[in-house]
């Protein structure tokens, strides 16, 4: 079974992190992102992955390689954006796509564990064009809205539309379609985007609505970035990751942490240090990074190895791009974003 993963976004949100590592790699819980999208399709059949690619493309495939676990990884990179539906058209044009059976797309940035093997299975039951998966959410003014009938069938497909929403149920970013939505509805040559032209000509042409109950989040601004790390520290969505300690904290090899305070909820990547009487909390260290002496890092993110000299204090909600220093004694505030290699005095 194959899915085509769609990554080829900049992730201009989460900057300054991505101006260095591309989003599909970018450490969450101190692996690639993708690594966990990866293990929850294998766990449900998919032993063949299309990722559609984009920006630093060639960094994602030096990271993650041709294969996981048994799962063969292809690539399909895209000279310019093409949306969230252009991809599918332009493999299907270059041979990537079986020409029949069901595709399973998903949007690259999400992390969940729903069982999509009862999506497929439902897809193919109703006879379906195709089958988006829908969660409920508090808050629908960031996500398209998907209202349906009683028997699943989508009634309409607004996408991030402001004012009152007819059902909480939001696009969860993945489908199965059949072939000839790909073939029929895709324009080729150009962007083209799923939620904004192909969904909305499918409803009323078989287009049917999946809601699941499981873990759903688009990891797609800081904050739910480390909603998602905390999730994964706790258990709250399903992993692979390592045992964590008794403050649901993750020290990865090699770092220097004695003297230390860690956690609770905190990443310290690969041979990191953090020095004596510093405090680490809520935290995400991405690897080789160093803290100095009686420093504070909490709910903030450091990337890769930049430095917190001593006494200095990172406060909540801080990003510390990859490189970057920030000398002894000072205070990055809350919110605040510093560039990569960029030296904070």
């Amino acid at each position: 079974m194959e899915a085509v993963v769609l990554a080829g976004g900049e992730g201009t949100r989460l900057r300054p992190l991505t101006l260095t590592t591309p989003k599909p790699v970018m450490p969450l819980a101190g692996r690639p992102f993708l690594t966990f999208m990866l293990d929850w399709l294998a766990r449900h059949g998919v032993d063949d992955a299309l990722l559609a690619l984009g920006y630093k493309s060639e960094a994602v495939h030096e990271v993650l390689g041709d294969e996981r676990h048994g799962m063969r990884l292809r690539y399909l990179v895209e000279d310019e954006p093409l949306g969230t539906a252009g991809p599918l058209r332009l493999a299907a044009g270059e041979g990537l796509l079986a020409d029949s059976g069901p595709i399973l797309v998903v949007n690259g940035d999400c992390l969940t564990d729903f069982d999509v093997g009862a999506q497929i299975r439902q897809h193919q039951a109703t006879g379906a064009r195709c089958t988006i998966a829908l969660t409920a959410v508090e808050d629908t003014a960031s996500y398209g809205v998907v209202p349906t009938k009683e028997n699943g069938q989508v009634e309409a497909f607004l996408e991030k539309q402001p004012g009152p929403a007819p059902t909480n149920r939001i696009n969860a970013g993945t489908y199965v379609l059949d072939r000839t939505v790909v073939d029929d509805l895709i324009p080729a040559g150009r962007a083209v985007s799923i939620e904004r032209e192909v969904f909305p000509e499918l409803v009323g042409d078989a287009l049917y609505g999946f809601k699941f109950d499981g873990y759903w989040m688009d990891i797609g601004t800081p904050e739910r970035y480390m909603e998602a790390t905390f999730d994964l520290l706790t258990g709250r969505v399903e992993s692979e990751l390592p045992q964590r300690d008794e403050t649901d904290s993750l020290i990865y090899d090699g770092c220097i942490t004695g003297g230390a305070r860690i956690g609770p909820l905190s990443v310290v990547g690969r041979h990191c240090s953090v020095g004596f009487g510093s405090l680490v909390e809520r935290a995400v260290l991405h690897d080789d990074v160093r803290v100095g002496r009686d420093a504070s890092v909490v709910e903030a993110i450091i990337a890769q190895g930049a430095r917190v000299e001593d006494e200095a204090r990172i406060e909540p909600g801080a990003i510390i791009g990859a490189g970057a220093t920030v000398a002894a004694s000072t205070v990055v505030e809350a919110g605040a974003r510093i560039q990569p290699g960029e030296r904070v005095e």
